[in-house]
């Protein structure tokens, strides 16, 4: 079974980056020479997925003209004879690839963001990727696309996981259950951002999902949680009790870049790794009196 669609949520207002954030959203500051929700949707792309929706608010226009097409710079570009940044301009969207987008009229949380997505993905199952958490996997192996192939296999709704520290509870959906193997757990409990004492274990979702499209029903039917917001993790916790749900340990490195910490450290491990600015970068890193 191929997951074709992604919802990605984009509507909140970046208020941990202001001021940078104040005319453009946060979802497009750079991370060496590519906008953050470029890397989620070229994520998802890897994985197979052609449809992504785009659950945006007020001031995400920067968004839309980024996956549109730019006659005149291309044009431009032809005309100047710079064909390697045409290609580059060109390949943000793909032809095969199809943007829609749809407005959360409120900011009401994660939950209520993935449900402003449901007509759109209608009766199948589809991802949501956060593009604050920036994901790197190893060399051809996405992380979403290892979350796609576990889902291929089991067929039940799919969380990525990873061990936080204790005192980072309060950060994340926290999971707890059975092992199912070295990387697979079948969850029997989720919590939204546990305090360390409570919390059922050290295993935090991060930003990516493939999820069933019972979830819906049960998000909708949830009251509001943690923060007076309609939790995704709470439609989580209610699919639970319908259908199984899988926590997946996936293979690779996650960036926090809704915070500036995680943010600089994905700038400058990845600028390290470019293959044209990494050697220079390392050499001007080395130079520095640290």
């Amino acid at each position: 079974m191929q997951i074709n669609k992604a919802i990605f949520p984009v509507a909140g207002l970046g208020t941990r980056f202001l001021p940078a954030t104040k005319a453009q959203p946060k979802e497009m500051l750079p991370v060496v020479d590519k906008p953050l929700i470029q890397y989620a949707v070229e994520e998802a792309y890897a994985a197979g997925i052609r449809e992504m929706i785009f659950v945006t608010g007020r001031h995400k226009r920067p968004i839309e003209d980024h996956f549109d097409m730019s006659f005149e710079l291309e044009v431009g570009l032809e005309q100047a004879g710079k064909q390697e940044l045409l290609e580059v301009v060109r390949s943000v969207k793909p032809d095969d690839m199809e943007c829609i987008y749809v407005r959360q009229a409120q900011a009401l949380g994660l939950g209520h963001a993935v449900l402003c997505g449901q007509r759109l993905v209608g009766n199948e199952p589809f991802a949501v990727l956060l593009a604050d958490d920036l994901m790197v996997g190893p060399q051809g192996q996405p992380v979403l696309k290892q979350m796609v192939e576990q889902f291929r296999e089991w067929r039940v709704s799919i969380l990525a996981v990873q061990e936080v520290p204790a005192e980072h509870t309060r950060r994340y959906g926290i999971v707890a259950g059975a092992p199912v193997s070295d990387k697979l757990v079948d969850v029997q409990r989720i919590v939204e951002k546990p305090a360390p004492d409570v919390a059922p274990s050290r295993l935090g979702v991060a930003g990516r999902y493939i999820l069933t499209p019972g979830v819906f029903h049960e998000i909708a039917s949830q009251p509001r949680g943690v923060g007076g917001e309609i939790q995704l993790t709470d439609g989580i916790a209610g699919l639970l009790r319908r259908e199984k749900v899988f926590a997946y340990r996936y293979e690779g490195k996650r960036y926090d870049c809704g915070s500036k910490e995680g943010f600089l450290q994905a700038n400058v491990e990845l600028a390290l790794a470019h293959p044209e600015l990494g050697p220079g970068f390392r050499e001007y890193l080395q130079s520095l009196p640290i």
